[in-house]
């Protein structure tokens, strides 16, 4: 598909319109094609979806800055509202389908609890590291905000020092 073709699906499609970026050869492609075919059943009629072979249209994938696949991109009313790079699961991919029907994302994506686990103890084992290493201070401070990422959607103080920081750059 070349770029005039594609600009004219965008700003002339009647629904939010998600843009799924692919290659058959792509393993990330292929495992989230099934959860991707189940959401797009559960929005038929409200958000559609435009599967692209990255492989057939390398110089749109130049012109939209995608540099990586599975990609999907969310439009609504031919703007762009949101991008997601990598292969999502089924949760993800249903708050793109919400993004694409609302024309806004809202929010980071929270982590499912294996990711929030890794986290979790890929942080602990760096703690665990610098402890048993003299001087390993910055092994400890690493595995602190390995930690902390696995955490932070659920904290407080974050949330506030976020929403407080927010408001003051859009001043």
């Amino acid at each position: 598909m070349d770029e005039s073709r594609f600009q004219e699906i965008i700003h002339n499609h009647p629904r939010p319109l998600i843009v799924d970026f692919w290659a058959g050869w792509c393993m990330p492609c292929r495992a989230m094609e099934p959860a991707l075919k189940r959401v797009e059943k559960e929005f038929a009629g409200r958000v559609d979806l435009l599967r692209i072979d990255a492989d057939q249209s390398p110089e749109l994938l130049s012109s939209l800055r995608i540099f990586g696949i599975p990609t999907l991109v969310v439009y609504h009313g031919g703007r762009e509202v949101a991008r997601q790079t990598g292969a999502q699961n089924e949760a993800g991919i249903h708050r793109l389908f919400e993004a694409a029907l609302a024309g806004q994302l809202t929010g980071p994506a929270p982590l499912s609890p294996v990711e929030r686990t890794v986290r979790l103890v890929a942080g602990l084992g760096l703690i665990g590291l610098g402890l048993t290493l003299s001087g390993g201070w910055v092994w400890i401070g690493l595995g602190a905000l390995v930690s902390f990422l696995a955490v932070y959607d659920r904290c407080p103080i974050w949330r506030a020092v976020t929403s407080w920081l927010k408001g003051r750059l859009a001043n």
